[in-house]
């Protein structure tokens, strides 16, 4: 079943295009949405979740439109950010108490349980906790209505890596039987190296590739030559780097039998993006 199917979606703004997103996801799977700061991740699932108005796109998740069934869709939707924006001074129980009112199905045993595992005190303040704790208990809430889409926004950042590995771990604990989703937005590659079975990727507001990570990966390759070599297929290379040696580039994986000679290796997630923020920047200097 695709839980999740997105459109056309657009969205303008003076300074920055949201254009033609289109993506889906499957039930029982994780999808990584990467894209560097700026990129138009937060307002992509903004849009979504119609907490901003856009411009054009048609959104479908469990299968029926959400704007004609938003209130009955977000009650099996788990939205988080990495930030805690709750009352400081307030406690974790009197927190929990307001939220639980909003969802009837509210699984207080479920909850009981993310509060054993993350060690977290209902007396304390919100204030008293930790970067990671925060994130942890808008975690329990997020999880603990039975939500068959969880979708997250840079829930990682900020987290320490023992933090960001424990939440890898429950991430891949949710999709287990195969009736959860889940969506979260990072540009911490390394996480969805260990837990993402799709990448959709997004730069300066377009989608360049939204497939399963392993030919995301397959889909590119870092090539590396002399001098003369990058004259011969510089007009090929999505984006380089001149060094001592001579240059080390990206390039389509489709592109690549042109240069039999030239030696390439697999890229990781990491260089994916990097050469790709610097596309508009190597063919400005290519034009020059």
């Amino acid at each position: 079943m695709m839980i999740l199917k997105v459109e056309n979606l657009r969205k303008e703004y003076e300074t920055f295009l949201l254009d033609d997103i289109s993506f889906e996801l499957e039930e029982g799977y994780i999808m990584g949405f990467i894209g560097s700061n700026g990129a138009g991740k937060t307002t992509t699932l903004k849009g979504i979740l119609g907490m901003i108005q856009t411009e054009a796109g048609d959104v479908e998740i469990f299968g029926k439109n959400f704007k004609e069934n938003e209130i009955a869709i977000k009650q099996d939707i788990a939205f988080m950010t990495g930030s805690s924006d709750y009352y400081l001074r307030r406690k974790i129980r009197v927190i929990t108490k307001v939220v639980k009112s909003f969802y009837p199905n509210w699984n207080d045993a479920v909850y009981e349980n993310y509060l054993r595992k993350f060690k977290l005190d209902p007396e304390k303040k919100v204030m008293e906790l930790s970067q990671g704790m925060r994130v942890k208990y808008s975690l329990a809430l997020a999880l603990s209505h039975e939500a068959k889409l969880i979708i997250l926004d840079e829930p990682t950042s900020g987290l320490d890596p023992v933090a960001r590995d424990d939440l890898l771990e429950i991430f891949q604990e949710l999709v287990e039987d195969g009736q959860k989703s889940v969506l979260f937005s990072t540009h911490i590659t390394s996480d969805l190296e260990k837990c993402a079975d799709y990448i959709t990727y997004i730069n300066e507001g377009k989608i360049i590739k939204s497939t399963s990570k392993d030919e995301l990966l397959d889909s590119f390759r870092l090539v590396n030559g002399s001098e003369e070599d990058l004259k011969t297929m510089k007009q090929d290379l999505i984006s380089y780097k001149i060094n001592s040696f001579g240059f080390l580039g990206l390039i389509d994986t489709a592109k690549l039998s042109r240069y039999p000679e030239i030696n390439s290796e697999a890229p990781s997630l990491d260089d994916i993006m990097i050469y790709h923020a610097k596309r508009e920047e190597t063919h400005a200097e290519a034009a020059v």
